[in-house]
C-alpha cells in the first residue's frame, strides 16, 4: 500500500522558517517525482514546488522560489520543503504528491499538514 505522510507544519510567526517532510512508503522512490501543493481556505489548490525522480531538477512557483527549497533524500524515501521567511499569505494545508516517471498526473497524494503564519 502506497502512503505519503506529510509532517512539519505548525503555527509560526512571520519571518521564521519551517521544514516540511513528505515520507513515502510502498513505492519505488527512485522512480517517482514528488510535488508539493497548497490549499488555502476559499482558494484553489496551487502548485508550490516539485523535484524530479533523479533529484537533479526542481521547479518552484515564481512567488516562492526565492524562499522555498525542495530536496529529496533517497536513503529516507523522503522529500523536504524548506520554507523560509514565512508570510501570513503562506497559510495553507500543504500536500505532497507522487508522480510515476512517464506519467502526466500525480498518482498518489498525502493527507496534508497545516501551516499557519501569524504577523
Amino acid at each position: 500500500q502506497v502512503q505519503l505522510v506529510e509532517s512539519g507544519g505548525g503555527l509560526v510567526q512571520a519571518g521564521v522558517s519551517l521544514r516540511l517532510s513528505c515520507t513515502t512508503s510502498g513505492l519505488t522512490f527512485s522512480t517517482y517525482a514528488i510535488g508539493w501543493f497548497c490549499h488555502a481556505p476559499g482558494k484553489e489548490n496551487r502548485f508550490v514546488a516539485a523535484i524530479d525522480w533523479t533529484g537533479s531538477s526542481t521547479y518552484s512557483r515564481d512567488s516562492v522560489k526565492d524562499r522555498f527549497t525542495i530536496s529529496r533524500d533517497s536513503a529516507k524515501n523522503t522529500v523536504y520543503l524548506q520554507m523560509s521567511n514565512l508570510r501570513p499569505e503562506d497559510k495553507a494545508v500543504y500536500y505532497c504528491a507522487a508522480r510515476r516517471s512517464g506519467d502526466d498526473g500525480y498518482n498518489y497524494w498525502g493527507r496534508g499538514t497545516q501551516v499557519t503564519v501569524y504577523s
